[in-house]
């Protein structure tokens, strides 16, 4: 991961002042066009079109090796520390955010947003439906970073079908590059004897796991690059992992490796029944699934609630009122108890909050076709330079080849670095079909969204206590019990949602429902507009 933050000259006094912020995922897509140059240009050119004088400029390039974004929490340090500098200057919503605490984070700093790119600009006097509109962004951006990892471990349970573990390799392994550039494990060296000797110390059943760690340390197993001892837990993991017989499970499936095997399945046979027999307890009775623990805290104390079964029939839930923790009496919050149909009819009452009439869910979708234009340029300028590379790429196969026929580079050459080419031309591909799905799925997910917000107090009532978990998850925060009643706040932009509703239920009578909520959402009209 690069970062730079970089200082301006001295501002002028009567210019407001302002940060800008840039950021690129990967190099790949730097490639794509957007470059952290570009970026910064924009910025620089709507700072200086509109008077603001740049105090401090934060870039971040993030890589697949190095994740983070250190520029990003200088950006908010130093905002927090200047209070004169009240205006953030970022290409686009998803340049800004990468999760939900992101959007909090500078949602609390209470700065001036500018969106040059979608001609947005956010403060606290932005109308309601300006709010909301980009907490649907935000959420959307979220989504498609979370559409990416599961495309990841798509890729990751391909490679793993195909008999090659897809993931970092354990001690006795290491990663490495195939002849045909792909990427495999292979056995090291170093550690892989020691790693046979362990499962044939073990498998004897006359020494412990401390005993076989301690063994393992005088043989000298270590990690390889920091050279300290393994610990005996890692020993256990080890022991465990069917990685050495040449097999390995995932996602629940056993698969033949196409890596070599460090030990015969007969010895992991042996050792599995070692461990077994050494650390069998009497089977747990069966755990409840608690549909609210963990997901609220005690209002007194700020210890969690929990669930508990009374007359094995009847969920109860109360503060676990940890001494160390608990400021007031810890007896007393665990001597107060909330049955679990009280909680779940509390809960039940805040989603209906979320109620709005076909005419809002028109107008969101209205806005979303409005803000999906630049959306859709953006994919189909990405899909024509990638359309655009993979077609330079086949130029340079087509080339090479005619320089392999006149005997000017070797067969072997041309095959590496074809196969090299060939592999940037499938991610070409790849990036192709995401970005026409991204374009395609854009004004369905917010929709969606919208709609399980809708219905969220309907979904709620039929769910199992897991999905009722993550969705409070989803649209609330800062759960609370205070004297038998929850309190919590709906997270954004669900809160806009709340109080539009709760806002439309207070109007005046005589003040229509269309009138009071057109004002809530998008606030007065100027004098001159009709």
């Amino acid at each position: 991961m690069k970062r730079a933050s970089k200082p301006a000259p001295a501002a002028e006094p009567s210019r407001r002042q302002a940060v800008i912020y840039a950021r690129v995922s990967s190099k790949e897509q730097e490639k794509e066009g957007f470059s952290i140059p570009a970026q910064l240009k924009l910025l620089k050119e709507y700072a200086a079109t509109n008077g603001f004088a740049i105090a401090q400029e934060y870039v971040d390039v993030e890589t697949a090796k190095q994740t983070g974004r250190a520029a990003f929490g200088e950006m908010v340090a130093y905002v927090r520390e200047h209070p004169s500098v009240r205006v953030m200057l970022v290409e686009k919503t998803d340049r800004l955010y990468r999760n939900l605490k992101d959007w909090v984070t500078v949602d609390e700093l209470d700065v001036e947003m500018h969106f040059p790119k979608e001609g947005v600009v956010l403060s606290r006097e932005s109308r309601s439906s300006e709010k909301f509109m980009h907490g649907i962004k935000v959420l959307m951006a979220k989504n498609y970073i979370d559409n990416l990892s599961e495309e990841a471990r798509k890729g990751m349970q391909e490679k793993a079908e195909q008999g090659i573990w897809p993931t970092k390799t354990p001690l006795g392994y290491r990663n490495v590059t195939g002849p045909d550039g792909k990427k495999i494990i292979a056995t090291d060296p170093t550690t892989a004897p020691m790693i046979g000797k362990l499962f044939e110390w073990y498998a004897r059943g006359d020494i412990s796991l401390k005993e076989a760690a301690r063994k393992a340390h005088a043989e000298g197993l270590v990690y390889p690059k920091s050279g300290a001892k393994v610990p005996m837990s890692t020993i256990h993991t080890i022991l465990r992992n069917r990685l050495y017989t040449g097999w390995f499970e995932w996602n629940g499936k056993l698969i033949e490796g196409r890596h070599e095997a460090l030990i015969p399945m007969e010895l992991w046979e042996r050792v599995q029944g070692v461990l077994d027999g050494r650390f069998a307890r009497k089977a747990k009775r069966g755990r409840h699934d608690f549909a609210f623990s963990g997901l609220i805290a005690c209002a007194q104390c700020g210890c969690a609630i929990v669930g508990e079964i009374k007359k094995e029939r009847y969920v109860y839930y109360h503060c676990t009122g940890y001494a160390d923790k608990c400021a007031g009496n810890p007896a007393s919050c665990r001597r107060k108890h909330v049955r679990e149909e009280v909680l779940e009819a509390q809960f039940t009452d805040l989603l209906g909050r979320l109620r709005f009439d076909d005419e809002v869910l028109e107008w969101v979708r209205d806005a979303l076709h409005a803000s999906h234009a630049d959306e859709r340029r953006e994919h189909e300028e990405a899909i024509e330079r990638l359309k655009a590379e993979h077609k330079r790429l086949q130029a340079r196969i087509d080339a090479m080849y005619v320089d392999k026929l006149d005997g000017t580079i070797s067969d072997e050459f041309f095959g590496r670095m074809a196969r090299q080419w060939r592999e940037e031309q499938s991610r070409c591909l790849s990036d192709i079909e995401r970005h026409q799905q991204a374009e395609q799925s854009y004004m369905d997910e917010g929709v969606q969204l919208l709609e399980l917000a809708r219905n969220a107090q309907r979904l709620f009532a039929k769910q199992e206590p897991r999905e009722k978990r993550r969705l409070l998850n989803f649209l609330l925060s800062n759960c609370t019990w205070e004297d038998g009643e929850v309190v919590a706040t709906f997270r954004q932009p669900f809160d806009l949602l709340s109080e539009t509703a709760l806002t439309a239920s207070r109007v005046e009578a005589g003040e229509t429902t269309k009138t009071a909520r057109n004002g809530i959402w998008l606030g007065d009209l100027d004098s001159n507009q009709d």
